[in-house]
C-alpha cells in the first residue's frame, strides 16, 4: 500500500505523531490503513495536517483549527500546490487566500487586508513617479526599465509587459526581465511566449533557476511530466520544485522519491 506513514508525516509538517492521530481521531483527514491496522496517509493529507501546524504555531486554539479545517477541506481537495491557497490566523480569526482574493474561513466574507493596501498606496505612488520621471528622461538602462515594470506588476499589470519589453530591447541578456516576462505571459495562459522568455533567460545566465522551474512548471501544465520532472531537477534551491517533484513521483506510486523531495522541501523553506 503506497501512501506517508505516521512518522513520515510528523517529520514533513512538524507535528507529533500524537498530533497527528488526533486529528485523525476528529475527522479531518481518513488515511487508508494497511493489514496491520497502521496509517498511510495521502499528499493532501499532508497539506491539511501542514496547514494545521501553521495554525497552532499562530497560536489558533486545536479546537478552532480542526474546526476550521473540517469546514474547508472538501474545497481544499482542488488544490495541489501550496502555491495555490494560504490559511493563516490573522488575531483570532482564520482567513484564506487564493491569488488576490481573501475570505474569512468561518462566515466566508471577504477581506481586503489593510497592510497590503497601504502597501499597494504606497507602491502606486512610487510606480506613478517613476513612470513620469521615465516619460520626461530618454537616458534609461535596462534595470531602470525592468524595477519600473516590478512597480507597474502591483498597481497597472497591463502595462508592465512593455517595460519588461523595453528592458529586454536595452539588454537582451537581463535574464529575470525574460523570466518575469515569461511569467506574465504563462499567468495569461500564453505558454509558448512563456517558454521562449524562459529559454531567453537560461540563453542569458544557464544556470537561472527561477527560469528552470518556471519551464518546469509550463511542461507540468502541458501533463508532459518527463520533461517537467527534468526541468524541476535542474532548480534545487527553488522550494515548491521540490514540493512539485514530490507531488509527481507520489502520483507515479515512487514512495521514496516522492519522501525524498518533501524532505529536501521542508528543509528549505525552514531555511528561508
Amino acid at each position: 500500500m503506497r501512501g506517508y506513514k505516521t512518522r513520515d508525516v510528523a517529520e514533513f509538517t512538524g507535528l507529533t505523531q500524537s498530533q497527528v492521530r488526533h486529528f485523525v481521531r476528529r475527522g479531518l483527514i481518513q488515511p487508508a490503513r494497511d493489514e496491520r491496522a497502521l496509517y498511510h496517509f495521502s499528499f493532501q493529507d499532508v497539506v491539511l495536517l501542514r496547514t494545521a501546524k501553521g495554525l497552532l504555531d499562530d497560536a489558533v486554539p486545536v479546537r478552532k483549527a480542526l474546526k476550521t479545517l473540517v469546514k474547508l477541506s472538501a474545497d481544499l481537495k482542488g488544490f495541489d500546490s501550496l502555491a495555490a491557497v494560504r490559511i493563516y490566523a490573522e488575531g483570532n480569526t482564520v482567513v484564506v487566500r487564493q491569488d488576490d482574493q481573501q475570505w474569512d474561513a468561518d462566515t466566508g466574507q471577504h477581506r481586503f487586508s489593510f497592510t497590503i493596501k497601504e502597501l499597494a498606496g504606497q507602491v502606486r505612488t512610487l510606480a506613478k513617479r517613476r513612470e513620469a520621471h521615465h516619460e520626461q528622461t530618454e537616458h534609461l538602462d535596462s534595470d531602470d526599465w525592468y524595477n519600473l515594470a516590478l512597480d507597474l506588476e502591483e498597481v497597472d499589470p497591463d502595462k508592465a509587459p512593455d517595460a519588461y519589453n523595453r528592458s529586454i530591447s536595452l539588454n537582451p541578456k537581463n535574464a529575470d526581465a525574460h523570466v518575469n516576462l515569461g511569467r506574465l505571459f504563462q499567468i495569461r495562459g500564453d505558454l509558448r511566449l512563456a517558454k521562449r522568455h524562459y529559454q531567453l533567460a537560461l540563453a542569458a545566465v544557464p544556470a537561472h533557476q527561477l527560469a528552470f522551474y518556471n519551464l518546469g512548471t509550463v511542461f507540468d501544465e502541458l501533463d508532459e511530466l518527463e520533461q517537467a520532472l527534468d526541468y524541476y531537477r535542474r532548480a534545487p534551491n527553488v522550494p515548491d520544485a521540490h514540493y512539485n517533484l514530490a507531488r509527481i513521483f507520489e502520483i507515479r506510486g515512487d514512495e521514496l522519491s516522492s519522501m525524498r523531495h518533501m524532505r529536501q522541501y521542508r528543509r528549505l523553506i525552514d531555511v528561508d
